[in-house]
């Protein structure tokens, strides 16, 4: 019970932090703003600040981090007889129409000042690309962790379109697991379609648009990118 309670006033503690450099980044840049300036407006100390921020890029996305691996915990979670890339665009059309930040189609104006802030930052920016390789990584494990039936039926379809193979009638190769080079190929791919995805859409509304008015064209473009996305994994199951 103790522990439950430390445990929740350090995140209300950590949470607090952030939102107050958030604030004053937004205000004034984030190069404008010291840590020691930061410290003081949260009323912590700066060896206090630095045991729940390492930097000053971690104030600012700490945010973004509460959202690391969800793609593989997408695919981990996924109901039996949906392929990951099914689960995966499931997962991005229904935070298409609830207007997750995460996928760019969000225009309450506190989210697109974060966004604003984190994309015209090169040091942020550049954390950020580092988390979607992270996240690359553990959805091509989350990917390669168990057989698939798909992957293996459809390896024999492949083969059996195979001009130069011998093949008859695709064989039911039954349940097979796919290999990591495949998965890493793959998920490096779906995080890259998220983020443009995620990057237009926030363009989109950056010009004026409502996220009502872009919402359409949102979809489209998602189901445009994961048809690409299925097209060449499709031979292996994903």
């Amino acid at each position: 019970m103790v522990e439950g309670l430390r445990t929740r006033k350090k995140e209300r503690t950590r949470r607090a932090i952030s939102e107050v450099a958030i604030a004053m980044f937004l205000e004034h840049g984030f190069d404008q703003v010291g840590v020691a300036e930061i410290a003081a407006a949260a009323e912590v100390s700066k060896p206090t600040l630095f045991r729940y921020f390492p930097s000053k890029e971690d104030l600012v996305l700490d945010r973004i981090a509460d959202h690391r691996g969800e793609a593989a915990a997408v695919v981990r979670a996924r109901p039996a007889g949906r392929t990951p890339l099914d689960a995966l665009h499931d997962a991005f059309m229904a935070g298409l129409d609830a207007r997750e930040p995460t996928t760019g189609l969000c225009d309450h104006p506190a989210v697109m000042a974060y966004h604003r802030l984190v994309f015209d930052t090169p040091g942020l920016a550049s954390r950020v690309a580092e988390y979607a390789a992270a996240d690359a990584e553990a959805l091509a494990e989350a990917m390669s962790e168990s057989p698939s039936e798909a992957a293996g039926e459809a390896l024999g379809e492949a083969a059996s379109r195979d001009p130069g193979s011998n093949a008859g009638p695709a064989p039911l190769l039954g349940a097979r697991p796919v290999p990591l080079l495949t998965s890493r190929l793959v998920a490096a791919q779906y995080i890259a379609v998220r983020q443009i995805l995620a990057r237009d859409n926030y363009a989109a509304l950056a010009s004026g648009r409502t996220a009502d008015e872009v919402y359409g064209e949102a979809v489209a473009a998602a189901g445009t990118a994961f048809e690409l996305l299925r097209h060449g994994a499709r031979a292996h199951g994903l």
